[in-house]
Order: structure tokens, then sequence, then C-alpha cells
């Protein structure tokens, strides 16, 4: 294997190793995102879209080297030639083979190249979608605790506004047995009134005929004293 062939190889178990990491069932997303965070790797971010498509177009190329190896050594003309030697059908099928192993050697690793990146993505999206969802429950928590809070605050109001309901009508019939109360004093006390309306207009004219009595009683002696006078008059 030269040494092109063998640096892809141990890329490829590196490849396996790290997807084989990235899918251990007990590190969460929200952690590796702490690791993808590091400082090491916001250093390495802005070479790493040019390092992933260089990585892509080398094993893009090692992988067509390797499938015209592949063609080069699986035609007919090189077949009927190891026929009639058979240590050339020996090197033949051994050069197959090599083109074969290092055609699935650069498959696989551009393949796991690509769902690796896939896998790294993915992990990232989940992690933010569950620290979104966690804050998203957090908000829902303090709405549903404050329209509990509104509720209670609500249900308070009420039954303050029907205990002001109940004292206002409790004063209002209150209200009314007094006016009730005070419109009978009132026609009582009409009627007092014009009974002594009544009183003072009998008593006016009782007056009025004592007074008119009282004169005549006063003409009739006056009346009297003069005839007493005139007869005392004569006598002398």
């Amino acid at each position: 294997m030269t040494l092109q062939w063998t640096a892809v190889a141990f890329f490829l178990y590196a490849e396996i190793a790290v997807n084989l990491i990235l899918c251990i069932p007990f590190v969460s997303a929200q952690r590796w995102r702490l690791v993808f965070n590091w400082r090491i790797w916001k250093c390495l971010s802005p070479y790493w879209n040019k390092c992933f498509f260089t990585v892509i177009m080398v094993l893009v190329v090692l992988f067509l080297d390797a499938a015209r190896e592949v063609h080069k050594y699986s035609s007919p003309e090189p077949m009927h030639e190891a026929k009639v030697n058979s240590n050339l059908f020996d090197h033949l099928h051994m050069k197959l083979f090599r083109a074969q192993r290092n055609l699935y050697i650069s498959g696989f690793s551009l393949f796991l190249w690509l769902v690796m990146r896939r896998v790294v993505t993915l992990l990232n999206q989940m992690a933010v979608s569950m620290e979104n969802n966690a804050g998203l429950q957090a908000q829902m928590e303090s709405a549903a605790k404050a329209a509990k809070r509104y509720q209670e605050d609500n249900i308070i109001l009420e039954k303050a506004l029907m205990d002001e309901e109940m004292a206002i009508s409790e004063k209002n019939q209150q209200l009314k047995l007094e006016v009730e109360s005070l419109s009978s004093q009132l026609k009582m006390a009409e009627e007092a009134v014009h009974k002594s309306h009544a009183e003072v207009e009998a008593m006016s004219r009782q007056a009025k005929g004592i007074a008119k009595e009282y004169d005549r009683l006063l003409n009739e002696h006056h009346r009297l004293q003069n005839l007493q006078s005139a007869a005392d008059k004569k006598i002398q």
C-alpha cells in the first residue's frame, strides 16, 4: 500500500472512530455543542469550509483514480494476456484487488466524511432546538404562572365586586326604608299642618266672632251708660 492510500486508510479509521463517538447515546447534543464551541474550533472555523471541500476534492480524485485502476485491470485485454502467463495472471489479480481495495477505501472515506459533517450539523441544530424548547418551556411556565395569578386576582376582584354589590344593595334597601319612613313622617307632618291650619282658621273665625261680640257689648255698654247719664240729668 502506497503512502497516499495508507493515509486514506488511516483517515477512514479516524472517520469511523469519530462517527462512533458522535453516536454515543449517553452524550447529549448540548454537551457536543459545548465541545464544538471550544476556542480551538472557533479558531479553525474560518478555514473549516475550505478544508472540508479540499478533503472532498482529494477523496473524489482518489476515488476516480481507483475506479480508473479497477476499470483498467478488469478490462478484457489484460485478462486475455493474463490467461497466457500464470505469473502475469496472479500479478494482474493482485493489482485488481488493490485497485478495488483503494476504491472501497476512498468511497467509504468520502461517504463517512459527508456523514460526519451532517452528524455535526444535526447535533448543533438539535442542541439549539433543545435550548429553544427549554426557553419556550420556561416562558410557558412563567405565562402559566402569570395566568394563574391573574385568575386568582380576577377571582378576588369578582368576590370584592360581589361584596360591594351586596353592600350597595343593602345600603339601597336601607335607604329605601328610610325614604319610606321619611315619606310617612312627611305625610303625617302634612296632615298635622293641615289640621293646625284648620284649627288656626277656626280660632281666627272664633276670634273674629268674639271681637265682634266684644264690640257689640262695648257699644251696648256705652249706650247704656249714655242712657243712665241722661236719666241722672233728668232727675236732678
